[in-house]
């Protein structure tokens, strides 16, 4: 699945000392170490850990959200680049880990897969074969019946024009009949 690059590169970091940090989006965020300094000055050690939220965040590529372990840091810059898809694209290898560089080739995967359909999709079809002759002869027929709706509605149209300057004749207008107008003298010729 992975190239073996990627794979002793993996390998390396996992063997550094905040392992967790591999299994989500963590920017870059490790653990901190430091002192408990308390009012005698008497240091003791001791760590912070990174503020680590486990979210569903919607993938634009795949069409589904998907659950991710992430700090609030990278949450921040997801929302900044626009979506999960734009910040696995843009950001730096060392920064996403080993959990970042999976979504990164599973959205290329799908991408690739949705390319390919796509253009499966488009391909015609052989011309010689009897379907490319009915496809033809289909969207000759689609495209007759679209000229006949269009004549209809130009010919409605026009006869809506026709009524309406009939009604400004009819009722001594100076403009144009309104609709209201026309509809009410069309109303009174046919009730004569």
């Amino acid at each position: 699945m992975f190239p073996t690059s990627l794979l002793q590169q993996v390998q390396q970091v996992l063997s550094q000392p905040f392992k967790r940090s591999q299994f989500g989006l963590f920017q870059g965020k490790n653990k901190q170490y430091g002192n408990n300094v308390p009012f005698s000055k008497h240091k003791s050690r001791r760590t912070w850990l990174p503020n680590v939220q486990q979210k569903r965040i919607p993938s634009a590529t795949l069409g589904m959200p998907i659950r991710v372990k992430l700090t609030t840091r990278a949450l921040k810059t997801i929302k900044k680049h626009g979506g999960l898809d734009k910040y696995v694209e843009k950001t730096p290898a060392e920064l996403l880990g080993y959990e970042g560089m999976r979504l990164r080739l599973m959205l290329r995967d799908a991408r690739k897969e949705a390319k390919d359909a796509k253009a499966a999709r488009r391909k015609p079809p052989p011309e010689d074969s009897l379907l490319a002759r009915r496809l033809e002869l289909f969207n000759q027929k689609r495209m007759l019946g679209a000229r006949r709706i269009t004549d209809r509605v130009r010919h409605t149209l026009e006869s809506a024009r026709m009524a309406r300057e009939e009604a400004t004749k009819a009722l001594r207008l100076t403009s144009l009949a309104s609709p209201e107008q026309t509809m009410q003298y069309l109303g009174t010729k046919r009730g004569q």
